[in-house]
């Protein structure tokens, strides 16, 4: 199996996979799965607005109210549908991106590789694995080639042990542990080599499953913002119910109407009680990484919704992120010539073969890679059927790139079985050093790698050797290599990444391009994107070279690394750390994972990347593609804005609830708002503050202004001003109605109603307005907002009923209005904002944006250091 070829092998069909599938289940341990409706249903009931509600219809109850009562109850079965479509919307969002999130598999299905989801491998299939990969299910090795696993996960051992092909399928899997044996167990990590393997167990049948243990589930964790709503809402609730007590007392010693009382206190309670924070922090940051994966992005921590709206660097890697990955050989030198390879063109000069032969037996012999593949496809083309293929020589020993060593080298047995044949290829620095070459060959052939760099290429090196020892050498510098040439690949830059840039640079976010490619390489490929200051470049063993201070220093202006290894991308993010940047890092090998971890936010590869990297990162790109990475800063920056209007909107909107509940009972006024009409509010402010701004467009101007501060609060002292201000202007106009409809005799019942239909929709202005912060509410309707339609129209369909029709009018206690009486109402729910829109327009025409972050004392330490060149 040594020299079998992955792409001899057909595995299982598309069809007989679909029914292994439905015969033997998903590829997936039990588990805590999605909450059922019932669950859900349990969750409401023990909400406290559910349980004052509960106290409430006792109480009317008790008095022998029945028709209060039952509506109460339908007040409270119909918040518990909404509830439960509401938290349903998001257990199938949490569902759909945990299915995202399950350790990918490589399997060749119907004779072609196609990457799955690990809980849909089936027994019998056909996996490739490779350094850096997860196995998704207990699996014979068939092939591999300097494999080695860690099995720590199940074993406790931390030392990877090796795996080595049987041939013999009649082998039973034995307990994880133990050095060559042909069996690879879920959940253990591929540390080294590829391999191919035949599934042979899945889901609870593995190691794994047998003896319990779970994979990592996506769980709603508690965020920064989670724990500041929760300190916020005890806060209230404290307030709230010394409050309530008063209500109670002063309605029970003043009147001695202690019944009429507690009914007060519970509707203050139910009024102050800011129970929707929970609800819209779930439903944004669920949503949210559901939009944001629906940019291709997948959010792995709810946390980086949050994160990413404050990146102020980021570090990208070229190959792959800011190129396409499909590399083409575009230039060759063969130490004598060169030689430009036009496209379609078929043949080559008889000299150049010999560098693509040895090119081709540097490379993998089923090529994943890019460059790999552009050899193999240049071989195909111009060397077929001639004596430079040697598909069947078979290998006999790797020697590994490494961030030491930078090229890779292959030992192959030739067929007359008379000693070995090596080749290598890497960084061309790294293949003069493998040649031995003195410095007046170095020099010569540094011209040579300048001219191909210069014209935007990515130069390897390639080199031969002939081996005649039995015992091969520890390391490839005991090789007696002879120089073969120079091979110039080209990675065409992705067509949406220049714009991308710019858009960067006018968000005030940095971008540092990281590559491992030569330095004039990395500066046409700065030059063609728009990166700042293209022609100040660090290398890698100038980044290990200098220190700490120095690279901090440094670090302020540099915007390109080359020559990097995966291990130095570390000392990057840790320097832009030190400086006060917050870091965005992409990545993809195994090498990766310190950068990302320690990154702010880590960025791994979906396509390319290993599970490693996946399972260290807070994001993964599934494109790969550098600008769905701005796309989610600037969605991350819209559910950040879109997060404050709606906080902004439950402060403002319960301010003028609670004051109509408290200030009757404190001036001997009849009562205003029964818990009827409070549990009526709900019904709008729930969906409002969820789902109308979750659903809100994003600001004009949301990728033109500077990144916000990590350390700024939701809560901060201009949100929760202004809001104030809106609700207490808003309290002021209802109170005021009230008042003078009592003044003019229209009675309780009439000030009642027409005070609470001018709250109503001095609610739905407070949503309009709210909407945005820098527009006007005229202006804010271009933006399509279909959730806001619904909303607006089901509250007033159903402040209708409550006032025209008899039955529930008597419930509500409420009159008529006539049709003076529904302009007064319109005008004072819409005067009750004319103030707020008139400070919109006055900080419009200063040039002040109200959603721009301030800086915190934190940040303005830091200010300087966030400038960049």
């Amino acid at each position: 199996m040594m020299d079998m070829e992955i792409q001899d092998i057909k595995g299982l069909s598309e069809s007989e996979a679909r029914e292994r599938l439905k015969k033997d289940g998903f590829n997936e341990l039990p588990s805590s799965g999605r909450r059922g409706i019932f669950k859900i249903i349990l969750g409401v009931l023990r909400e406290p607005m559910f349980l004052l509600l509960v106290a409430c219809g006792t109480i009317y109850l008790i008095l022998g109210d029945w028709e209060e009562a039952v509506m109460l109850l339908g007040f409270v079965l119909f918040i518990m549908s909404i509830t439960v479509y509401q938290e349903g919307k998001t257990e199938k969002t949490i569902e759909a991106l945990r299915d995202l999130s399950s350790p990918r598999a490589l399997v060749i299905r119907d004779g072609a590789q196609k990457r799955i989801s690990g809980r849909e491998v089936v027994n019998d299939d056909i996996i490739i694995v490779r350094e850096g990969d997860r196995i998704p299910a207990d699996a014979e090795l068939l092939w591999g080639m300097n494999l080695t696993a860690d099995e720590s996960l199940l074993t406790g051992e931390s030392v990877p042990v090796g795996k080595l092909a049987s041939g013999d399928t009649s082998l039973k899997p034995g307990r994880p542990g133990g050095n060559d044996l042909p069996f690879l167990y879920s959940g253990s990590l591929i540390v080294q080599g590829q391999g191919v393997a035949k599934v042979r167990a899945i889901g609870r049948a593995t190691e794994m499953g047998k003896i319990g243990k779970m994979i990592g589930e996506i769980t709603p964790e508690e965020t920064m913002l989670q724990k500041e709503t929760g300190r916020l809402v005890k806060a209230v609730f404290m307030v709230a119910a010394v409050l309530s007590v008063i209500v109670i007392a002063a309605y029970g010693i003043t009147r001695g109407d202690w019944l009429n009382g507690i009914l007060s206190g519970i509707t203050l309670a139910m009024a102050m009680l800011p129970e929707e924070f929970p609800v819209v922090l779930t439903v944004f940051l669920a949503l949210g990484a559901w939009r944001i994966a629906r940019k291709n992005v997948l959010t792995r921590k709810a946390s980086a919704v949050e994160t990413l709206g404050a990146a102020t660097v980021l570090c990208v890697d070229k190959t792959g992120t800011l190129t396409q990955n499909k590399m083409s050989i575009k230039k060759m030198f063969n130490a004598d010539r060169f030689y430009d390879i036009a496209p379609g063109k078929g043949s080559l000069p008889d000299d150049f073969h010999e560098l693509v032969e040895y090119g081709i037996l540097a490379s993998k012999k089923d090529p994943f890679d890019p460059m790999d593949k552009a050899l193999k496809e240049l071989g195909h083309d111009a060397l077929y059927d001639t004596e430079h293929i040697h598909a069947d020589w078979p290998l006999i020993e790797e020697y590994p790139l490494s961030g030491e060593f930078m090229a890779l080298s292959h030992v192959w047995e030739t067929p007359d079985k008379n000693g070995f044949i090596v080749s290598t290829k890497g960084a061309p620095e790294a293949i003069c050093d493998l040649c031995h070459c003195d410095i007046a060959e170095r020099a010569k052939l540094l011209e040579r790698i300048n001219i191909m760099a210069c014209e935007g290429l990515r130069v390897i090196g390639v080199a031969k050797a002939r081996f005649t020892k039995e015992n091969l050498p520890r390391s490839q510098h005991d090789f007696d290599f002879g120089f073969v040439g120079l091979i110039g690949l080209a990675d065409p830059v992705r067509e949406t990444v220049p714009s991308a840039i710019k858009e960067c640079y006018a968000a005030g976010i940095r971008v540092v391009m990281i590559t491992g490619d030569y330095p004039l390489t990395a500066r046409n490929i700065a030059r063609q994107i728009g990166l700042k200051n293209p022609d100040d470049i660090m290398t890698g063993p100038e980044l290990e070279s200098i220190g700490t201070e120095t690279l901090k220093e440094r670090i302020r202006r540099i915007n390109v690394f080359s020559r990097v290894a995966p291990e130095q991308k570390l000392l990057i993010v840790n320097a832009l750390k030190a400086n006060g940047q917050i870091v965005a890092m992409t990545g993809d090998g195994v090498n990766d994972a310190p950068a990302l971890k320690s990154s702010h936010i880590g960025v791994a590869m979906g396509e390319r990347g290993t599970d490693v990297a996946r399972e260290s990162s807070d994001l993964v790109l599934l494109d790969d593609d550098f600008s769905s990475i701005v796309e989610a800063v600037r969605l991350g920056r819209r559910i950040f804005d879109n997060l404050k209007k709606a906080m902004a909107y439950i402060i403002s909107v319960h301010v003028p609830i609670a004051g109509m509940s408290l200030v009757p009972a404190i001036l001997g006024w009849p009562i205003i708002l029964y818990p009827a009409h409070v549990v009526f509010l709900e019904l709008i402010i729930d969906p409002a503050c969820s789902i109308v701004f979750e659903s809100e467009p994003a600001e004009e101007n949301v990728m033109k202004r500077p990144p916000r501060d990590p350390n700024e609060s939701v809560f901060g002292k201009t949100l929760i001003l202004l809001s104030f201000l809106q609700g207490f202007f808003t309290f002021l106009v209802v109170l005021g109605v009230f008042k003078i409809a009592l003044y003019i005799g229209q009675g309780e019942t009439g000030a009642r109603t027409l005070s609470f239909a001018s709250l109503i929709v001095a609610n739905i202005c407070l949503i309009l307005t709210n909407r945005s912060w820098s527009k006007g509410i005229i202006a804010s309707f271009t933006a399509t907002n279909r959730s806001l339609v619904w909303v607006i129209a089901g509250a007033m369909a159903f402040l209708c009923l409550a006032i025209y029709v008899p039955f529930i009018q008597k419930i509500f206690h409420f009159g008529v209005l006539h049709t003076i009486d529904i302009v007064i109402c319109l005008a004072a729910g819409v005067w009750s904002v004319v103030w707020f829109e008139l400070i919109k327009l006055i900080f419009r025409r200063m040039g002040v944006d109200l959603m721009k972050p301030r800086l915190s004392l934190h940040s303005a330490r830091h200010s300087k250091d966030r400038q960049f060149i």
